[in-house]
């Protein structure tokens, strides 16, 4: 591994550099694949997501525009791809029933279900409204359930700093949802 920064491999992938590409899926994908089991019970859907997610930043690293931490911009994809990847399954999931002749043959988390809701219930136009830092303190903390100190691992911050911005988080979600 090189000591490149994430933003400076964000910088290399856009002008296809696919050993960039290769630095950043190994410093970035096992906490993203940790994090999208965590947040899906099926380990095919996480590992669909987890390529997903470095096939857009693979496509689209032209397109972080510098704000904010890497980690951040790179988990925002992630979950858009762990979304996607369950849309994509539901919709086969009633032919994959109908093949199999068993109700129980898929079935689908209730953490799923939650997070369709999140994305596109009252909650989602909420947390996009909040700043990219914000927001990843936010998903680190509520959504993925880590400790502040583990979030502050995770997005390279002080825990005072992951505490004071799910503070501001709290209070500006308070005001965008009453």
């Amino acid at each position: 591994m090189s000591d490149r920064s994430d933003a400076e491999l964000l910088r290399a992938i856009a002008d296809h550099d696919r050993d960039a590409l290769r630095e950043l899926h190994d410093r970035h994908a096992p906490w993203v694949g940790a994090r999208l089991r965590r947040r899906c019970s099926d380990p095919d859907v996480a590992a669909d997501a987890l390529q997903d997610t470095f096939v857009a930043i693979w496509k689209s690293a032209g397109s972080w525009t510098g704000s904010g931490e890497v980690a951040a911009w790179v988990w925002g994809i992630a979950i858009r791809r762990l979304i996607g990847v369950l849309r994509k399954r539901a919709r086969w999931e009633p032919a994959v029933r109908i093949m199999q002749r068993d109700d129980d043959a898929v079935a689908v988390a209730a953490e799923e279900a939650i997070l369709e809701h999140i994305e596109h219930g009252e909650l989602g136009p909420a947390l996009a409204g909040l700043s990219p830092e914000i927001r990843a303190v936010i998903e680190a903390t509520v959504l993925d359930g880590l400790s502040t100190r583990e979030a502050g691992r995770l997005l390279g911050i002080p825990a005072g700093t992951v505490k004071s911005r799910a503070r501001r988080a709290r209070q500006e979600l308070r005001g965008a949802l009453t």
